[in-house]
């Protein structure tokens, strides 16, 4: 299992409600296949993702098989971060901008339902502190399908505390998080290996990188 997740640049943004867009075909998938246990996650629950940068964004598209029923809001609010988002159906980036303070990191979230949620945590030895009022700008996009479902996110780069550069690294995990009772599943591209499920592990991450 790769631990470099690799975003090709691109020279012109584009909208994120264009989900065929032919820059997606030159991005370099990684695979999110395993529970955050390390276990092999059943097929219908793995996903794909994909990573695009340019000048001015980061866009990060999630191709996931969808086969079990959504577990989502009925009347979604799109407008403003979604409330307790990890509790539905969900996909996730962490990105920390400095490789040497993993533990500072920022998290975004997409639905199925196009709800988004965007946090800036900081892990210490004592607990987690979590920065509600953060404010990305992301914006997130998303199109349910036959058997699958298709989300897409776009950060600016001047609210990750970094700028775009050809060969940077930053670390990096990708998670899902899908069905619910005992059958929810939490998946993780890179596997946290807790005891209990928990994404936040910022010495479990692994690596994104930015190429031209």
């Amino acid at each position: 299992m790769t631990d470099t997740f690799r975003a090709k640049y691109i020279s012109e943004d584009f909208s994120i409600e264009n989900f065929n867009h032919t820059e997606w075909n030159n991005a370099q998938p990684i695979y999110i296949t395993k529970y955050w246990s390390g276990e092999e996650a059943p097929d219908h629950r793995h996903a794909k993702a994909l990573a695009l940068w340019s000048d001015k964004f980061l866009y990060v598209r999630f191709d996931c098989n969808q086969t079990e029923s959504l577990v989502i809001k009925d009347k979604p609010q799109t407008k403003r971060k979604a409330d307790k988002l990890w509790e539905r159906d969900v996909c996730e980036i962490f990105i920390a901008p400095n490789e040497n303070e993993p533990g500072r990191y920022f998290e975004f979230e997409v639905a199925p339902t196009g709800e988004w949620l965007d946090l800036a945590i900081y892990q210490k030895m004592d607990g987690r502190e979590t920065d509600w009022q953060y404010e990305s700008k992301m914006i997130a996009s998303a199109k349910i399908e036959e058997q699958g479902v298709k989300m897409v996110i776009r950060i600016p780069f001047s609210s990750l505390d970094f700028q775009s550069e050809s060969n940077m690294r930053k670390r990096v995990n990708l998670f899902r998080c899908i069905g619910s009772g005992a059958m929810r599943g939490y998946l993780a591209w890179q596997p946290t290996l807790t005891q209990q499920p928990n994404f936040h592990i910022p010495k479990a991450f692994g690596w994104i990188e930015f190429q031209k």
